[in-house]
């Protein structure tokens, strides 16, 4: 049972509402047609019965009342002739079966049989001696049911006889047959009425959501041009035919009331038509009009597309899409496979560490900059090409969502020649500063060769027998003279390395030795400007990952700047008891190491302050800078991912440098 049950359930789940609203009508309808028909049926063949019962009777009365007469006088030729009539009448030929009329002793005086009074008859009159006013009963007469009606015949209170008509059952029941037919063939046109009116309302109620599920099953095929019955004319609204026209229905659809904005709203929308009559409707019109929005969105989106296609695929520089997840390279515009001189099949083969090693460490770390902040952007970086060719990049990425993928959009500068034109603007500055201290310089070597020429000549006195000496004592002057010949040496490498050019690949550099290696340059001219230096740096500083030649062009122009504010200060105020100090120090901080250079100079205001990195920017005279020295400082530290912050101090200045050291690369 309760398979069948199942059975039936699963046929009714898999019906249409079509269907469902078709049968749930037809079923209704028929119950409630098959009680009304129930009813009227018994009403109506009782209320035939009924009647016909009651002809029977009217007829009995009527032979009664006429027929009294005749019965008291006997006269039973007239009273014959008076139930032959009343029989044959053309509309109760068929139904009245006989009448006969019997005395007060129950004796048939008169009958309207042709032949003999049947047999059938005679047994009843005997057995129904008992009169009564009026009575009806079924009998069986020559094989035909009858209902045979009694109606009495008075003379004043007495009872002179009975009048017995009996009605044809056959008739009566062909009558209510007749009756049943019609009735059936009303039911039956009424029951196909009810079938045309159920399936005319249940395709009425259901044709909006039939053509709403066509449309929902295109539209989740991909195909949002599906048409919309008649409601899906070109709509001629600007926002429509232009997306640079706003739409304030749509762009404004998610606005709360309760914000305070004043939401804008054309005079006559042609685009949102508002629903209309029942729910059905009015879910069509929604439907409708979320398609609408639909193809809105997408003619926008499709034109953003194209827009930004164009811009990918025509863009002046690298670009790459890579998968966040292995940095496989999913996409690349044809800038990219130009500059690294692959194929754009090639490209999208490789991994984007194969162009740039250090990739992972700064697009796939959690608390890198890239996720911390939302973009990346790096200056100077190395890439290779397919001949392992390195060249200089700068880097901007950021995160994206690329076909369901989390992947990183990224944008690569080739500034390979801008970095050389650097490296000969720094070495002309270079050149220029070993200039201006060539004096200082001079006079740094002076001294060692004076040394070594005074120690040569003692020697040469004592070689040609002028002068003697002890074996020791020679011994001390030559090991002097090896001593002075290093020294020279030493300042000779130094501005041979200072005025080298500067390496483009990176190595690890001791921030220590660069500021001893400076000094060996500047230490005479310092001294010479009576400016003390003093030293804090940090014993087994951690090491950097950067330039060494161009670390030594930031350190010298830092010192040279302390040392023009020292000498500014002192002309300005001629102050007899001042002493320039320059203070250079190195610690350690969390992922990285700092350098500081302190002077107690002239200081800077804060105007100048905030200027004092802008290229061509500067406090001195007129002819005595172009500007460019802080400038410079600030580009190379910024290729070396550090940061240069300036303190004005109420005596001087303070640079602090921080860089990254290597382990955090």
């Amino acid at each position: 049972m309760k398979a069948h049950l199942f059975r039936i359930k699963e046929i009714l789940e898999a019906l249409s509402l079509k269907n469902k609203i078709f049968f749930s009508i037809v079923l209704a309808i028929l119950l409630i047609s098959a009680t009304i028909a129930l009813l009227a049926k018994w009403i109506l063949i009782a209320s035939l019965t009924q009647e016909l019962e009651t002809r029977g009777f009217a007829i009995g009365h009527s032979i009664a009342e006429r027929g009294r007469g005749f019965v008291l006088e006997q006269d039973y030729p007239r009273l014959l002739a008076l139930i032959f009539d009343e029989a044959k009448l053309k509309e109760r030929r068929e139904l009245i079966a006989y009448i006969f009329v019997v005395d007060a002793e129950n004796k048939v005086i008169s009958h309207t049989f042709v032949q003999s009074f049947p047999r059938e008859l005679r047994v009843f009159l005997e057995q129904n001696k008992v009169r009564k006013d009026s009575s009806v009963h079924l009998l069986s007469v020559q094989g035909k049911s009858i209902f045979d009606i009694q109606t009495p015949i008075r003379e004043g209170i007495y009872e002179i006889g009975r009048v017995h008509v009996g009605l044809n059952k056959a008739h009566m029941d062909n009558l209510v047959g007749k009756l049943r037919v019609m009735f059936l063939g009303f039911i039956s046109l009424v029951i196909v009425f009810i079938f045309w009116l159920s399936h005319k309302i249940s395709s009425n109620i259901t044709r909006p959501l039939v053509s709403l599920t066509k449309a929902a099953q295109e539209v989740s095929r991909g195909n949002f041009e599906v048409s919309l019955g008649g409601d899906d004319q070109e709509i001629q609204c600007p926002a429509f035919l232009n997306h640079h026209f706003p739409c304030w229905h749509l762009d404004e659809l998610g606005f709360r009331q309760d914000q305070e904005k004043d939401v804008h709203s054309c005079s006559e929308c042609l685009f949102y038509k508002k629903g209309e009559g029942d729910e059905v409707s009015q879910l069509r019109s929604a439907f409708i009009n979320m398609i609408w929005s639909i193809r809105l969105y997408r003619k926008r989106l499709k034109e953003s597309e194209e827009k930004y296609r164009s811009l990918f695929v025509s863009g002046p520089e690298p670009v790459f899409v890579i998968e966040f997840k292995d940095l496989k390279i999913l996409d690349v515009n044809p800038r990219a496979a130009e500059v690294y001189e692959y194929t754009d099949e090639e490209l999208r083969k490789l991994y984007f560490w194969e162009l740039w090693p250090e990739a992972q460490n700064f697009l796939q770390e959690e608390d890198s900059v890239l996720f911390q902040q939302g973009y990346l952007y790096l200056s100077r970086v190395i890439h290779f090409k397919k001949n392992k060719k390195a060249f200089f990049v700068n880097i901007h990425a950021c995160p994206i969502s690329y076909e369901q993928r989390q992947a990183i959009i990224l944008s690569a500068n080739d500034v390979t020649e801008m970095v050389e034109k650097d490296a000969q603007i720094i070495q002309a500055g270079k050149m220029k500063a070993l200039g201006e201290m060539a004096a200082g310089i001079a006079h740094e070597l002076n001294q060692p060769l004076n040394s070594i020429k005074m120690g040569a000549d003692l020697l040469a006195f004592v070689l040609s027998g002028k002068a003697t000496l002890e074996r020791n004592e020679i011994i001390a002057v030559a090991n002097d003279l090896g001593v002075q010949v290093k020294r020279a040496s030493e300042i000779i490498n130094n501005l041979r390395q200072f005025s080298r050019k500067s390496r483009l690949i990176p190595e690890k550099v001791d921030l220590n030795k660069v500021v001893y290696s400076v000094l060996s340059i500047l230490k005479q001219q310092l001294s010479l400007n009576d400016i003390e230096v003093e030293l804090d740096l940090l014993e087994e500083l951690p090491l950097i990952l950067g330039y060494e030649n161009r670390m030594q062009q930031v350190i010298f122009n830092l010192i040279n700047n302390a040392r023009d504010a020292i000498l500014e200060k002192k002309c300005l105020n001629k102050l007899e008891r001042y002493k320039g100090k320059i203070i250079i120090g190195t610690q350690r901080e969390v992922k990285g190491v700092i350098l500081f250079i302190q002077d107690n100079g002239i200081g800077l205001s804060p105007e100048n302050k905030e200027r004092i990195f802008e290229p061509f920017f500067t406090t001195k005279e007129k002819g005595k800078g172009m500007g460019l020295g802080l400038a410079i400082v600030k580009s190379i530290i910024k290729d070396h991912r550090g940061v240069i912050d300036l303190e004005a101090l109420q005596e001087g200045a303070k640079f602090k440098l921080w860089f990254p050291c290597v382990e955090e690369l």
